[in-house]
């Protein structure tokens, strides 16, 4: 099964970058790329998520159309030729409802997508990878699905295919977890009760569950008061070997759901200090330590970027930039992102690896040494394609979205590429639209 750890999307989107989105890891030269494939034009009104996933020799695409509708396309990796299938969703100007989909061990796609505390629109194939066989499934369980936003599918710890979206709303909601029986073909709780719950007084931005190197389910968040992004506070951090039982870093066990009384704070920070819910992130080091990392301002009032790691029995909270630059957000609605950081992981003997994209600084890749947190080299991140629009209409941008399969070709990567204008905190724009674009795949070298 191709499934999806989720690494940026729930925690992301709320108050969320829908923009560039840089690789890192390869040369921005044409030489990477083996072939560009176009898909179909797409609608370019304002930034919403768009899914790659690859499977074996077959490759889908959920895409909306130039009409705004939800539609899914198909091809073999052999053939440039899609063939297409139009869900019955269109989406409106709300910058949170990008599209996500998986395949079960018995092949069958499933696909999510176009809410935002909304009703659940979840769909599933009636013949295993066959876009035109999909069906649109009312409930899965039937309970708690009419606020639903974030869908994300991943993994679990049995293999089996696991669902998580936020009940409710910003500000007020709780973490939902299904599991789906392939036998029968239904949903049902992973738990009897939400996860995390922010007992109508506030909601978890989740990043994770992120399998660690030591085999657990790690996650992190921030709580969020209201609808506005500056009452982000207090990231915590919960740990699991199986999904249903919870503990802290330390080992204690946590009662479920988590609530905001119970949950392991990492650091204490207050509302309107600087944390967004868009970049918090679950990372590691090379001795399997959780690292969390976030941004908040420092005692100048500038925006600094923070690595948290658990060690000897407590989190020791690391300053890992020296930023010259204030980035004060507020309200509610898709935001732009100034700022984009990435987790940290290992990058070699004694070192850690984390990249960012910054107004001021540009995409960078910093090293750090991994015992002192300190950055031994910072320096400039090229990009995979070149990220010059081809259409000239004023605040076109290009999109890009990585494959959230696996290419069966050693050293062969693909990825999503289209062009739209920015978000636009959800409401729809007055005067002139741009055309249509052309969504692309590209497919690159490693």
């Amino acid at each position: 099964m191709i499934s999806i750890i989720k690494r940026h999307i729930p925690a992301l989107m709320a108050c969320c970058l829908l923009g560039l989105i840089f690789a890192g890891s390869a040369a921005g030269k044409e030489s990477n790329v083996l072939d560009k494939i176009d898909v179909a034009p797409v609608w370019a009104g304002h930034n919403v998520g768009f899914a790659l996933l690859t499977y074996g020799e077959d490759q889908f695409v959920a895409f909306y159309d130039k009409d705004r509708q939800m539609t899914l396309a198909q091809r073999k990796l052999s053939e440039h030729k899609w063939k297409f299938a139009k869900l019955p969703e269109k989406v409106g100007w709300d910058s949170h409802n990008y599209i996500t989909m998986t395949i079960d061990h018995d092949g069958y796609l499933h696909v999510s997508g176009n809410m935002h505390v909304l009703p659940l629109v979840y769909f599933r194939s009636r013949k295993p990878l066959d876009i035109t066989t999909m069906e649109r499934v009312k409930h899965m369980t039937g309970s708690q699905e009419d606020r639903t936003t974030y869908p994300t599918f991943f993994q679990g710890p049995d293999d089996e295919l696991i669902f998580t979206y936020r009940d409710g709303e910003s500000g007020s909601g709780n973490q939902i977890y299904n599991v789906y029986d392939l036998k029968t073909q239904t949903w049902h709780r992973l738990l009897n009760t939400p996860l995390i719950d922010g007992e109508g007084k506030s909601n978890a931005y989740i990043d994770g569950p992120v399998v660690g190197p030591d085999g657990w389910y790690h996650m992190c968040w921030v709580w969020r008061d209201t609808f506005n992004c500056e009452t982000n506070h207090d990231p915590s951090y919960a740990k699991s070997p199986d999904m249903v039982h919870w503990y802290t870093a330390a080992g204690k066990p946590l009662d479920l759901p988590i609530t905001y009384k119970t949950a392991e704070i990492v650091d204490p920070i207050p509302m309107r200090d600087g944390l967004i819910n868009m970049n918090i992130k679950m990372g590691f080091d090379s001795q399997k330590r959780p690292i969390i990392t976030y941004h908040k301002f420092d005692k100048d009032g500038n925006t600094q970027a923070y690595n948290a790691r658990f060690e000897d029995g407590m989190w020791k909270i690391y300053q890992i930039t020296n930023w010259k630059y204030r980035w004060w957000f507020e309200g509610g609605g898709s935001i732009t992102a100034d700022i984009k950081i990435s987790e940290a992981k290992p990058g070699g003997p004694g070192r850690l690896l984390q990249t960012y994209n910054h107004k001021k600084y540009g995409s960078r890749k910093l090293v750090l040494d991994e015992a002192t947190m300190e950055i031994v080299s910072n320096t400039k991140i090229p990009t995979v394609i070149e990220q010059k629009p081809e259409g000239t209409f004023p605040g076109l941008a290009v999109r890009t979205r990585d494959d959230i399969g696996k290419s069966p070709e050693a050293g062969i990567r693909y990825m999503l590429d289209w062009e739209t204008l920015g978000t636009n905190r959800d409401q729809p724009r007055e005067g002139e639209l741009p055309p249509p674009s052309m969504l692309r795949v590209y497919k690159l070298k490693m």
